[in-house]
């Protein structure tokens, strides 16, 4: 029983992986005339569909419109009763039928086209009534569904899915779309925690938090402000810029190298050109930044490049940065 479940769940996988694969061979001219249509439109994606494809529909609606594309959902039977109001001459209108012969949408089809939008149809059937009045047609037709009966939705939906994504992630790559722009869209959530969340929503920033020695101070000063203030601490010149930093790393190895650290001057130990961040830093950039470097804490400073506060990875942890 055991190895039947498996292979059952693992044939279901491998030939929705392999619907999806032959997908690639289906992105040909027409999925580029597509996207330059989209990329020329100055409404909105209307994408319709009803049952299992209205289900793809809505998630790829969802993408469109996060990622850069404004876009949303009417559900074809809603559509017959009024909803379609909210379509609009410079929208497109995205159909998504497996069969091309959906009523719902055929019944739509002349609304959209005496209110003059362009029809877009993802089918996997590219001979069929729908076919006939799309202005494009994106195939998602595959050899057979999951489903043992050959009926249920299955590699059928995920291939359909798979050309949204592509439509919707090309899109964006066109149209230059920045992290910025993905956050005005999900300013909630652990999404909206990393996009959004800036160094200085997460740094400590008054006296008694921010190392600071300065050079020639005594090697008793430095080894109490690194153990009061999260085992780090920058290296400032007479003028208050910083220098450099010294961390635990540093201090064990003049220990083991320098012999009497107590005869050392902070500059005789600190690592020049150190790693710093700034207050309009994304965090996640901050935190990247001490990941790469192998590294648990960043001085934060100003434009000056005087010091002025510090975040450490732990705190990052706790605010669900990472």
């Amino acid at each position: 029983m055991m190895l039947d479940i498996l292979n059952i769940a693992k044939k279901v996988i491998s030939l929705e992986a392999e619907s999806v694969q032959n997908c690639l061979n289906k992105i040909n001219e027409t999925f580029v005339q597509v996207v330059e249509e989209i990329l020329n439109c100055p409404g909105k994606i209307v994408v319709t569909g009803i049952g299992k494809s209205g289900l793809i529909g809505r998630k790829i609606a969802a993408t469109l419109s996060s990622t850069g594309t404004p876009s949303f959902f009417l559900h074809a039977a809603e559509g017959l009763h009024g909803d379609v109001g909210s379509v609009q001459p410079r929208d497109i209108a995205l159909l998504i039928s497996k069969s091309g012969n959906t009523d719902a949408l055929l019944q739509l089809v002349p609304v959209f086209e005496q209110i003059g939008v362009k029809i877009i149809l993802i089918t996997g059937a590219t001979q069929s009534q729908l076919a006939e009045h799309a202005d494009y047609v994106l195939d998602v037709s595959v050899e057979r569904e999951a489903c043992p009966l050959d009926l249920a939705p299955t590699a059928s939906s995920i291939s359909t899915l798979a050309i949204g994504d592509a439509l919707a992630i090309t899109l964006s790559t066109v149209k230059n779309f920045k992290i910025e722009d993905f956050a005005l869209r999900h300013p909630g959530g652990a999404i909206g925690r990393r996009i959004l969340d800036r160094v200085m929503d997460h740094m400590l920033v008054k006296s008694e938090n921010v190392p600071i020695v300065k050079t020639g101070a005594d090697m008793k000063q430095v080894i109490m402000e690194m153990t009061t203030k999260r085992g780090i601490t920058s290296v400032v010149n007479e003028q208050g810029d910083i220098i450099g930093v010294i961390t635990d790393g540093d201090l064990r190895r003049a220990i083991y190298g320098k012999g009497n650290i107590f005869q050392l001057n902070p500059e005789d130990i600190m690592s020049p050109h150190p790693k710093v961040t700034y207050p309009d830093e994304l965090a996640i950039n901050a935190v990247k930044k001490m990941e790469d470097n192998g590294i648990t804490a960043l001085i934060v400073i100003n434009t000056q490049s005087k010091p002025i506060g510090i975040i450490h990875l732990h705190d990052m942890m706790r605010a669900g940065v990472i």
